[in-house]
């Protein structure tokens, strides 16, 4: 997987860019990626948790969970499971709190922390899931074996993740869209210049499809899924550990 990072005017890490990216854009966050997802965003997150759901799992981890919208679907769609949302951003969990309790939801923590050093015990967790945050990790290897670790045998893992289509006219419609209109209306909205140039580039580099399932498979997984959404833009990956 080629190292892309947001770059901001530092040396830093990427994880460090990635977490300074994702405090900068937090205010305008949900609003950005309804807007710029045209909505459909939401429907992938239903058929994420709808595969979680199928296993009854008591305790969840969504890595990488923002503002917490795919931790709220989980809670919608399972209301007695207890949920961790964990994320490197405060910024962003600060708005997944401040939900939250708008929502007057309960059996949700949230913790700030590194998805490739995760703080839990082994086999914590029954299911985790991770909504466009693969692509963010520093060392992609390293999050699986943790995600890996930190499941009970049987659990399930549920990745969402942008891909690139392969056929016309979603193709170039897709391109056309993902490296020029989404940059400059990010851009302008969020105030942040390098943060929606940063997604189409790091979608770029990310190994999609049979690339993916092979790591998933080399880190331990085992009935690895693909399954491409809405005309290839986004898929969903299932595994079990």
């Amino acid at each position: 997987m080629t190292h892309v990072k947001p770059n901001y005017e530092s040396a830093t890490s990427k994880k460090e860019q990635v977490e300074e990216m994702f405090d900068n854009i937090a205010h305008r966050y949900d609003f950005l990626n309804h807007l710029l997802s045209l909505g459909i965003d939401t429907i992938w997150r239903k058929k994420a948790i709808r595969t979680i759901k199928q296993i009854d799992p008591v305790r969840m981890l969504d890595i990488a969970t923002g503002t917490g919208d795919l931790a709220f679907e989980a809670r919608r769609q399972m209301p007695d499971v207890h949920i961790v949302g964990l994320d490197l951003s405060e910024g962003m969990l600060s708005k997944a709190r401040e939900k939250a309790i708008e929502r007057k939801l309960t059996n949700m923590e949230w913790t700030k922390g590194d998805s490739e050093n995760l703080s839990f015990e082994d086999t914590s967790f029954d299911a985790v899931s991770v909504a466009f945050g693969v692509r963010n990790f520093e060392n992609l290897e390293a999050g699986l074996k943790e995600i890996y670790r930190v499941m009970k045998p049987g659990g399930r893992l549920a990745v969402l993740e942008f891909s690139k289509p392969k056929k016309f006219p979603v193709k170039q419609v897709f391109n056309f869209y993902f490296k020029k209109i989404l940059p400059t209306t990010g851009r302008m909205i969020s105030k942040d210049a390098r943060a929606y140039a940063y997604l189409p580039e790091s979608v770029q580099a990310f190994p999609e499809g049979a690339d993916f399932i092979a790591k998933l498979e080399t880190t331990g997984f085992k009935a690895c899924k693909d399954q491409p959404l809405t005309f290839g833009i986004c898929s969903l990956y299932t595994a079990e550990k």
